[in-house]
């Protein structure tokens, strides 16, 4: 006759794959449901040897809690979520960062998504985290005004923008001043003497791009030059690539015609910018001061230090948690519109 061997555990049968339940933890620890549903929600209320027994069997039984099953039954997660715009971009991990650091502080977890740029993966993740339940979904929209964004919250999901604003004041945002921020990058170069700059940014369809660009027009203006002194140079992308592409495009320009200094648009176009100058030996500040933007960690330890202008980082990600939670425990409250001041941090990109 054939026998069943134990696996030590319970007594479960080897050709046995169910996971434990509380009801093989209420027969082994020999208790109620209730009692075992009082140890996991309500430890307090069950004295200490019961509770002793309970965890005893849980642990022998390799009792695994089901809290997907759990937050079902509540009606949301212990969760909230972050779509960032570029997975790529250590300026974004860093604004996950400290969002993370926010959830945690809270006891609850964090799922990140990268939407790479495109609008139809922003649209798939924000379908499967609505479908999820999370507490609620901060984001940095590809196109901040979409209405997908508005569609959400009627629905019952929060929502906060994370490093860009909207037109109207209908969501929580955490950004920095941007116009601000490129005022400050040119006119640390004009500062310097340098009157034919280079703006290297795009595409145009981002509204950091746009602004940055307008804080350039408004310090040469202020300086009294004209729009002449701010030569475009546009990507298709903020990257490092993009950066090497643009020191080509300016080393090919004729010498009377070509720019002392550039200001771009983040730091990855400018370390890639400073790559191609070390390549085509242009000697950095010498021959083309550079300044960045968002002064992302690699900033300071390029070969030639680079002059960036700084966003608070893990400070926004905090922040706008902080508005994303709020927001999970009051519904009707007013929407924030938070935003930081940029610093200008010089190295030895433009100190000449």
């Amino acid at each position: 006759m054939a026998t069943t061997g134990s696996n030590g555990r319970g007594g479960k049968s080897q050709g046995e794959t169910r996971a434990p339940g509380v009801k093989d933890v209420a027969a082994l620890a020999g208790v109620s449901l209730g009692t075992v549903s009082n140890v996991l929600n309500r430890p307090d209320r069950v004295n200490v040897q019961t509770k002793a027994r309970v965890e005893a069997a849980m642990a022998e039984l390799g009792f695994v809690r089901n809290e997907s099953a759990r937050q079902l039954r509540a009606g949301r997660s212990n969760a909230l979520a972050y779509i960032m715009l570029d997975a790529s971009n250590p300026f974004f991990t860093d604004v996950a960062h400290g969002i993370e650091l926010a959830a945690e502080a809270h006891d609850l977890s964090l799922f990140t998504c990268n939407s790479s740029n495109r609008a139809e993966r922003e649209t798939v993740y924000l379908s499967r985290l609505e479908e999820q339940r999370v507490q609620g979904i901060l984001i940095t929209p590809v196109n901040p005004d979409a209405e997908a964004l508005d569609e959400l919250p009627w629905r019952g999901t929060p929502v906060v923008i994370v490093d860009r604003t909207r037109s109207a004041n209908t969501h929580c945002s955490v950004a920095v001043d941007d116009v601000l921020g490129g005022e400050l990058a040119v006119s640390h170069l004009i500062e310097l003497g340098h009157d034919h700059i280079a703006y290297i940014g795009g595409p145009n369809t981002l509204g950091q791009v746009r602004d940055r660009r307008r804080g350039a027009q408004k310090a040469l203006a202020d300086a009294g030059l004209g729009p002449d002194n701010l030569i475009d140079i546009t990507t298709d992308a903020l990257t490092v690539e993009e950066g090497r592409k643009a020191g080509e495009r300016i080393a090919g320009r004729p010498a009377s015609n070509r720019p002392t200094s550039a200001f771009c648009a983040n730091d990855m176009l400018a370390l890639g910018l400073l790559q191609q100058c070390v390549a085509l030996r242009m000697a950095v500040p010498d021959d083309l001061a550079i300044v960045g933007y968002d002064d992302i960690d690699f900033a300071a330890a390029a070969a030639v230090p680079l002059t960036s202008v700084r966003q608070p980082r893990r400070e926004l990600g905090r922040r706008a948690a902080e508005l994303l939670l709020a927001e999970t425990t009051d519904p009707s409250h007013e929407h924030e519109q938070v935003v930081f001041t940029p610093e200008l941090v010089v190295r030895g990109s433009t100190r000449m």
